[in-house]
């Protein structure tokens, strides 16, 4: 009986007199908070595409830096026998106290040749590198201060002037989908009407599902979400590919200055919901930044572990040679090895007839 009654104190101890049933834990995200906060955040944005479709332009505009000073845009000429480069540029947002350290991988060159066939090799093992180096570095004695350049995110620009997605579209993100999360967008929107727009925008969905092509979803909103965000996730689903416009320049429109392009026949406004997507994408980018490191985390990076590991940590160079490749390389041996003793078997007969014609000599003389 003095036991039980013990039980039923023993809870009531420790209990703050100012505020009854108070434990503390509650505080524990604003500690998690303060912590983020502190450290700063880190993002990885790659951005492919073909030349001229307005991606670095973007880009300024999004994070309203220039990252692009000085650009060389290469001549034709240049560009028939062009590679795909890798540039990844780093730059330090702060903004209300909260830093981001946002790296932007460019792929200039890339669909410029006559032969695209393997313009994207280079973008892939760039994504694979960075997998690799994070796994080397998450293996190493110190893992205290591993910097993050797996790629979090690419956004894939898709051509306006087309009827849909190009086999080179279709040929690059089925390489990569498994490795990143793509966020198909649709350049220089304004060159489309709204017609033209949505009826694009639906044919690009039908060939991404046709191709079965993995893009980037967004998770749905929790039940116990606001109904604003719940709204917002369900138009930013809807609004999948991003058809966008970009652009740095203040133009005067109605009285107040916004970011546009100036027509003969008026402005597109970057920032008007009305006018594309733009305000859109750089929702989505912002406010699921975090589930876009989650699922590269949880899914995309994991899925690269996993395969090293089985490989019991070789890398996957000799692995993936084809059978077809290997059978080649052996018969190429056996012909060498064939060629040797042929010779050896030469010399050989060479030197018995040189014998046999000495001692023919010999007994002639006697």
């Amino acid at each position: 009986e003095t036991s039980q009654k013990m039980s039923k104190q023993q809870p009531t101890q420790f209990i703050n007199p100012e505020t009854p049933g108070y434990v503390g834990f509650a505080n524990l995200p604003n500690q998690v908070h303060r912590k983020s906060v502190k450290k700063g955040f880190e993002f990885t944005l790659m951005v492919v595409g073909e030349s001229g479709l307005g991606k670095s332009t973007l880009i300024n505009s999004l994070f309203l830096t220039d990252l692009y000073p000085e650009r060389i845009i290469p001549g034709a000429a240049e560009k028939i026998e062009r590679t795909v480069q890798i540039e990844a540029s780093t730059v330090e947002i702060e903004e209300r106290g909260v830093k981001l350290r946002l790296t932007v991988v460019d792929t200039p060159g890339y669909g410029d040749a006559i032969n695209c066939r393997d313009c994207f090799k280079t973008i892939i093992s760039y994504i694979d590198e960075q997998f690799e180096r994070y796994l080397h570095d998450e293996s190493g004695l110190n893992r205290r201060h591993i910097i993050d350049n797996r790629v979090h995110c690419c956004f894939y620009f898709i051509s306006p002037f087309g009827h849909g997605l190009k086999p080179l579209d279709v040929a690059f993100m089925k390489a990569i989908h498994n490795k990143v999360n793509i966020v198909p967008v649709i350049a220089k929107a304004d060159t489309l009407t709204l017609k033209e727009r949505e009826r694009l925008k639906k044919r690009i969905l039908d060939e991404i599902e046709e191709h079965n092509i993995k893009i980037y979803h967004l998770p749905d909103a929790e039940s116990d979400e606001d109904e604003d965000f719940k709204e917002q996730t369900r138009l930013l689903k809807a609004s999948i590919p991003f058809s966008v416009v970009g652009s740095n320049q203040l133009i005067e429109a109605k009285g107040k200055k916004v970011r546009g392009r100036l027509y003969p026949w008026g402005v597109v406004e970057v920032e008007n919901p009305e006018h594309n997507d733009f305000l859109k994408l750089r929702t989505m980018l912002i406010t699921h930044m975090q589930d876009l490191q989650e699922v590269t985390q949880d899914l995309h990076y994991e899925n690269f572990r996993s395969e090293r590991l089985k490989r019991g940590g070789r890398k996957a160079e000799k692995e993936d040679m084809s059978k077809d490749q290997i059978l080649l390389e052996k018969e190429a041996e056996l012909r060498r090895m064939q060629e040797m003793i042929a010779r050896m078997q030469a010399q050989m007969q060479l030197q018995m007839q040189g014998g046999d014609g000495d001692s023919a000599a010999l007994g002639h003389h006697v």
